[in-house]
C-alpha cells in the first residue's frame, strides 16, 4: 500500500502583488491583491504614473494584512493615505500630483492612442511613497486605455469643421454621438475614444481655441451653421445610423447641445448634459451664436482667498445673456441632465431647476432624467479618474486658476454612477 509522504520545507514564497486585468479600459474595474505577506501586518499600496505632459502622479493607502497574510482591495479597508474605507479603485481616482509638482495640474489624456502606464507597488509598513527609506515588497504594471483594440481614429478637417472621429471595430453602421466640451477650448478626445470603445461612432468637435478654427481663438468664432455642418457630417457617414445620433455636452457644451437640438434644424435622438447653462455665459455678437472674448465678461467672476476664480455666478439663469437662452419648450428629444452639487464653476442646480420647470409647463417633463450628486464637482468625467478641485485655467493675459469643486470620494462615486447611467440612457435611445 502506498502511503502519502509529508514534505517539510523551509521555502517561503516571495510577496506577490497581482492586478487583473493588467490591460483594461479606463472605466473597467481592476482587482488588486497581495499575498504571501506577514499576517496582520501594516503594508502600503502605492500607485504611480506619468502624465502625457511628463508630470508625476501618485496615490497610496495603508492596509493591514489578514491572518492569512493577504490583502484584497475589493474586500479590505484602507486606514489612511489618499483615501480611507473599502475603495477597490481608490488608487486610481485618488491620484494626485506628486510632491514638488507644478501648481494647478489636471490629469487629462492628450494622446488616446497610448495608455496610462500605472506602476502599482506594495510597500512594507504604513509609509508615504515620498519617504526616503521604504522597502518595496512587490510590484506590477497595469495599462489603462481610453481606446479599445480596433477603434479607429480619424482627424476631420472638412468644410471648415474641425474634430476627431472615432469608429468602433467592425463595419457598422453604428449609433453615434456628437461630443462637446467647455470653454477650455481645443480638441478633447478621450471621452469620444471611450464612447467608441463602447460601440458608438463618436465625433469630438472643436469650436474654440484651436489653431485650425478662425482667429482670434479667445472667443467662439463659429455659429449655428458650423454645428449643423458637424452634425450632418456625422449623420452622412456611411458607418453611422443616421437617425440614432445623440449629443453629449459638458459645461458650455451643455448650452451648445441644447441650442443645436432646438434651433439648428437637426433632430438628435437624445441629449446628455453635464453641469452647464441653458444660455450663453458670454455676450453674443450675432444671431448665430458667436461670442465676444471670454476675458471681457468679468462682471460675475468671484475670487476666493487664494485668488482662484469661480465662474459659477456667470451661469445663474438671471445672469445669462437673454437673447441666447434656449427655448427649452422646443426640446425635441429625451434629455439627461447631470448635476454636481458642489459645482464651483457653473450654477448647475439652478439651471436644472429651470429646465424642469419649463418642461413641466410645456407638458414635456417626461423627457427629462435628472441626476444630482452631493459632493461632486463640475468635472464629472469617465470613472476611476482623479478630480481636480482647482486647476490652471490660462497663462495669458495673466495666470489664472479656476475652481471646479468636488470632494474626492463622493466625486469618484458620482463619476462611476453617472457613467453607468449615461451608457444605459444612450443604449435605450440610440440602440433600441
Amino acid at each position: 500500500m502506498n502511503r502519502g509522504v509529508r514534505w517539510n520545507s523551509s521555502f517561503k514564497p516571495a510577496p506577490l502583488l497581482t492586478a487583473a486585468p493588467v490591460r483594461a479600459l479606463i472605466d473597467e474595474h481592476i482587482s488588486i491583491k497581495g499575498c504571501f505577506l506577514p499576517p496582520q501586518s501594516p503594508i502600503t499600496m502605492c500607485a504611480q504614473m506619468q502624465s502625457d505632459e511628463g508630470d508625476h502622479w501618485e496615490a497610496f493607502a495603508h492596509y493591514n494584512t489578514n491572518a492569512d497574510g493577504t490583502v484584497n482591495l475589493t474586500r479590505d479597508h484602507s486606514v489612511g493615505g489618499s483615501y480611507v474605507g473599502c475603495e477597490p479603485m481608490g488608487l486610481f481616482w485618488g491620484l494626485q500630483p506628486a510632491p514638488g509638482s507644478r501648481e494647478g495640474l489636471r490629469l487629462r489624456k492628450k494622446n488616446v492612442e497610448t495608455p496610462y502606464v500605472m506602476l502599482l507597488s506594495l510597500l512594507e509598513g504604513h509609509v508615504s511613497p515620498s519617504e526616503r527609506k521604504i522597502t518595496e515588497l512587490a510590484a506590477v504594471t497595469t495599462e489603462r486605455w481610453y481606446m479599445a483594440p480596433g477603434v479607429r481614429r480619424t482627424e476631420i478637417r472638412q468644410d471648415g469643421v474641425v474634430g476627431t472621429l472615432f469608429l468602433p471595430p467592425g463595419p457598422g453602421p453604428f449609433p453615434a454621438v456628437l461630443d462637446l466640451w467647455g470653454m477650455g477650448g481645443g480638441l478633447v478626445e478621450y471621452r469620444s475614444a471611450l464612447f467608441a470603445s463602447k460601440g458608438y461612432a463618436s465625433f469630438s468637435l472643436a469650436y474654440l481655441g484651436h489653431k485650425d478654427l478662425p482667429a482670434p481663438h479667445n472667443r467662439v468664432n463659429v455659429g449655428d451653421p458650423y454645428f449643423k455642418s458637424a452634425y450632418h457630417l456625422l449623420q452622412d457617414h456611411r458607418q453611422v445610423v443616421a437617425d440614432r445620433i445623440g449629443i453629449v455636452g459638458l459645461s458650455f457644451g451643455v448650452y451648445l447641445s441644447l441650442r443645436i437640438a432646438t434651433r439648428a434644424g437637426v433632430k438628435p435622438s437624445c441629449l446628455v448634459c453635464i453641469n452647464g447653462p441653458v444660455g450663453s455665459t458670454i455676450k453674443l455678437t450675432d444671431a448665430d451664436g458667436r461670442t465676444e472674448n471670454f476675458e471681457n465678461e468679468q462682471t460675475h467672476w468671484q475670487f476666493d482667498d487664494q485668488g482662484c476664480v469661480s465662474f459659477k455666478a456667470m451661469s445663474l439663469p438671471a445672469n445669462l445673456s437673454p437673447e441666447s437662452k434656449v427655448k427649452l419648450e422646443d426640446l425635441p428629444c429625451p434629455l439627461m441632465y447631470i448635476v454636481g452639487e458642489d459645482d464651483l464653476s457653473a450654477s448647475s442646480m439652478e439651471n436644472a431647476n429651470l429646465i424642469e420647470q419649463t418642461l413641466r409647463a410645456a407638458g414635456k417633463c417626461q423627457l427629462l432624467t435628472l441626476l444630482s450628486y452631493p459632493g461632486a464637482g463640475h468635472l464629472i468625467e469617465p470613472p476611476y479618474t482623479p478630480n481636480s478641485r482647482v486647476s490652471l485655467w490660462s497663462f495669458k493675459p495673466r495666470k489664472l486658476y479656476t475652481l471646479w469643486g468636488g470632494h474626492p470620494a463622493p466625486h469618484a462615486a458620482a463619476q462611476q454612477d453617472a457613467w453607468e447611467k449615461i451608457l444605459d440612457f444612450m443604449d435605450s435611445h440610440l440602440r433600441r
